[in-house]
């Protein structure tokens, strides 16, 4: 279940405040600190995909974010309205030509654990990280 919920219209000027939200709810679930500006860059960089997508095709729902603190990570799924087969940054399929790719292979670099996939209403690329807990 998701900690947090975040919906937002495909506009530029909210990527900035995904990607607070995601590292005040990373630091909260206990992310490491030293970790958290790659974890901003990525959400940045998968948001601002999401709503270059959202543009491009004419999409006008929201971009989904959703922020989920689990018991020895942290997830973010960041959710888009494209129809079609998933984007992969390896099988180059995907919709927004070189700039998706190129925006995949940011998130690849910058996080461990990344997965890109459809659901049931578009493209989906979840990030996770470790967390630590102070009572470990």
């Amino acid at each position: 279940m998701a900690t947090v919920e975040l919906r937002f219209s495909a506009s530029p000027e909210h990527v900035r405040t995904a990607r607070l939200v995601a590292a005040a709810v990373a630091r909260r679930a206990g992310v490491e600190e030293s970790a958290l500006d790659e974890l901003r860059l990525a959400v940045g960089e998968a948001c601002s995909r999401a709503v270059g997508l959202h543009t491009t095709l004419g999409l006008t729902g929201p971009v989904r974010v959703s922020l989920t603190e689990g018991e020895k990570s942290f997830a973010i799924e960041v959710g888009d309205d494209t129809p079609g087969p998933p984007a992969s940054a390896a099988s180059g399929n995907g919709a927004a030509g070189d700039g998706d790719e190129l925006g995949l292979a940011v998130i690849s670099a910058l996080v461990d654990e990344v997965e890109v996939t459809k659901d049931d209403r578009g493209g989906l690329i979840r990030m996770s990280w470790p967390t630590v807990r102070a009572t470990d």
